[in-house]
């Protein structure tokens, strides 16, 4: 803790991030529980549950490789808080679907938040090693990704309550003001020199205007770049139960357990549990893991994770579900606060974007079918079944990484994170 306290008082770059990362992911997750609380109240369906994250995966997915694109073009700061704000206007327009029987506009509302998202959450992961020293490089992941896991943790809980007491309007302005908040503090971030463009060559006719074949070069960088890749893989093979997870969640708390919008608000707080306590192991581990132990700890992790997600589905107990939700939310906080890390100590400034756009995309790809299928599934199986299911898909993915580990396709690639004396100033640009 003591790191992260120096981090946020030391580093005005890293903090005007955190706050805004604070407010506005409290915000989403105020949508989250609004939203999905609304559909099912509605419909009482999970295929409706599936049709809103399908609605929110779809452009994610197709807007990933423009993001990456413009982010290894253009002024990222500047793409982050034009994404702030389009969002914003976007969430406040979700006050218009509370009083309407029918849902075609919350899918459209969904479908336009997520199509600006990853120009901000792709752009925010982009920027991290440029406001931080290769010494507060892990230090800084791991605040990030705690803090994520906080805001999911308090978010959601908060977000079930307010729901139950105040009602959806204020869940969604709330949303919307904290976007705005958000873009306040992205206004903030200083660096000298170039700033927040990435350090590349000149854009060629050609590029400006065949943005594909710039996005093919960063594929090609990934391909060349096994670790790189193999990371990426990763989150599609705990996306293939990932996608189930995101309505079973739902599911389970409305109408497995019968516990309304705060049922569903405490599964998600649960899993948010266990993603802080992965994060405080991983942050520990991180300094001390050699590369081949860290290829190791991946393939213990997903097994953990599978696993204590087909006994969470099997639960009879509240309580007992809750329990082992966490702890398979635990070995995914491990394995993506390590994954992480290694991405920011290998992946080239000039890739970024790009490489961090192409793993989100990657992951809605997948994610948009397991949700397909879990919510065509709801409509005839039962809801435990569907999460044994999503748990034993999720744990191939240690199988098929402990298999590149043991016959040598993962070999650490050179390291091209910043060096400490690439970061001059990380003060306020009024000092």
């Amino acid at each position: 803790m003591s790191g992260f306290r120096s981090l946020l008082r030391n580093n005005a770059s890293y903090r005007y991030t955190w706050i805004g990362q604070v407010v506005s992911e409290i915000g989403d997750h105020f949508n989250n529980i609004a939203v999905f609380s609304l559909v099912l109240g509605n419909t009482r369906s999970g295929l409706a549950v599936s049709g809103v994250l399908l609605s929110r995966a779809v452009p994610a997915m197709l807007a990933g490789p423009l993001a990456g694109v413009l982010l290894d073009r253009m002024d990222r700061k500047r793409v982050m808080i034009a994404s702030d704000l389009i969002r914003g206007v976007v969430a406040a327009g979700f006050i218009f679907t509370v009083h309407r029987p029918d849902t075609w506009l919350v899918y459209v509302l969904s479908a336009l938040l997520m199509a600006a998202s990853p120009f901000f959450t792709s752009g925010r992961s982009s920027i991290l090693p440029a406001i931080a020293t290769r010494g507060e490089l892990h230090t800084a992941n791991s605040l990030t990704q705690t803090t994520q896991w906080t805001t999911l943790t308090l978010g959601t809980l908060a977000g079930g309550v307010s729901v139950a007491q105040f009602g959806y309007e204020w869940a969604f302005a709330g949303n919307a003001l904290s976007f705005l908040i958000s873009a306040l503090c992205i206004s903030r971030l200083f660096l000298p020199g170039r700033g927040f463009r990435a350090e590349r060559r000149a854009l060629t006719e050609a590029e400006v205007v065949r943005p594909w074949h710039e996005y093919k070069e960063g594929l090609r960088y990934m391909r060349a770049h096994p670790l790189i890749l193999g990371i990426g893989l990763i989150g599609v093979g705990w996306a293939t139960g990932g996608g189930a997870a995101q309505i079973l969640f739902s599911v389970f708390g409305e109408l497995v357990f019968n516990r309304g919008p705060q049922g569903i608000g405490m599964i998600w707080s649960a899993a948010g549990v266990g993603l802080l306590c992965g994060a405080a192991v991983a942050y520990q581990l991180g300094r001390r893991l050699g590369f081949e132990a860290y290829k190791r700890t991946i393939v213990i992790c997903y097994i953990i994770h599978g696993g204590s997600y087909i006994v969470f589905s099997q639960m009879r107990s509240f309580g007992g579900a809750l329990v082992f939700i966490g702890l398979s939310r635990a070995a995914v906080g491990v394995s993506s606060i390590l994954n992480m890390s290694q991405l920011l100590r290998h992946v080239s400034d000039s890739f970024r974007g790009r490489v961090f756009a192409t793993n989100e995309s990657m992951q809605w790809s997948v994610m948009m079918i397991s949700m397909t299928l879990a919510g065509v599934a709801s409509q005839t199986w039962n809801p435990r079944t569907i999460g044994a299911i999503a748990g034993a898909l999720s744990s191939t993915t240690a199988i098929f990484w402990g298999w590149a580990h043991v016959t040598g396709r993962l070999p650490e690639p050179p390291r091209e994170g910043v060096l400490p004396e690439e970061v001059e100033v990380h003060g306020d640009p009024a000092v």
